[in-house]
């Protein structure tokens, strides 16, 4: 499944994609109470356990939901990378595996992440998604879920590592989840940008794509909100 990836330069860029990236940037979860409060160093290996258990409640079902985007798409180039974002989600070591195995890493057991439930707010992130997957056409859910949530992870994660190894000093085989994610969705999330610009073909499809992308931005805010309010409910502030 070969797939052009190269982003295009700033001055190649549509106004329309230049429009997809405002979007996103600007409530770019990496700047969210919570990824703030972890990349500066002030939360606690619990509390990153606590975030792996809410963040299966999410990613856990992330290709179940492509599964769904697949089924209804018409376009081979685009079921291709839906199909290669599937297989690498789940095939060799499944991402959620990794996920869990940097909990255990934070000290809690398998059975204690994977029976806490979801808060409030991971549950709203986590059936909007579902709707998006099953109820709308492929262009946007692949705004949504890709270009809104999906391309968001580099950022999100890249300010996270450093500290994972510095200061709380994880080996890198426990933070392979995070070099995994760093270097794949950056794939996924400008493939997500070719296929909406290419397949958004009149003014009403792009004006659907940025909304949904607002909104994307929006519910991973939430549910980040939601992670960081009851952190400090627990343990006070951070």
């Amino acid at each position: 499944m070969s797939m052009t990836i190269a982003p295009p330069s700033q001055e190649e860029k549509s106004e329309f994609r230049l429009r997809l990236e405002e979007a996103v940037a600007g409530k770019h979860s990496q700047v969210s109470p919570f990824s703030l409060a972890w990349s500066e160093g002030r939360l606690t290996k619990d509390h990153f356990a606590f975030w792996v258990a809410q963040h299966l409640h999410y990613v856990g079902h992330f290709s179940e939901w492509l599964g769904a985007m697949f089924a209804d798409c018409p376009h081979k180039d685009a079921r291709d990378f839906l199909l290669q974002n599937m297989w690498e989600e789940e095939m060799g070591t499944p991402h959620t595996e990794l996920l869990i195995r940097f909990g255990e890493a934070c000290g809690w057991s398998r059975d204690r992440i994977l029976s806490t439930p979801a808060l409030p707010t991971t549950n709203g992130l986590r059936y909007w998604c579902e709707t998006l997957a099953k109820s709308h056409d492929f262009l946007g859910a692949s705004a949504a879920l890709i270009v809104g949530l999906e391309s968001q992870t580099p950022g999100i994660y890249i300010r996270q590592m450093p500290v994972l190894r510095d200061t709380y000093g994880f080996s890198e085989e426990e933070t392979i989840f995070f070099e995994v994610h760093i270097s794949s969705d950056v794939i996924h999330g400008e493939r997500g940008y070719q296929i909406v610009e290419k397949y958004a073909t009149t003014p009403e499809d792009e004006k659907r794509c940025l909304g949904l992308v607002h909104q994307a931005t929006e519910m991973r805010w939430m549910y980040m909100d939601g992670l960081y309010r009851e952190v400090v409910r627990q343990h006070g502030d951070v």
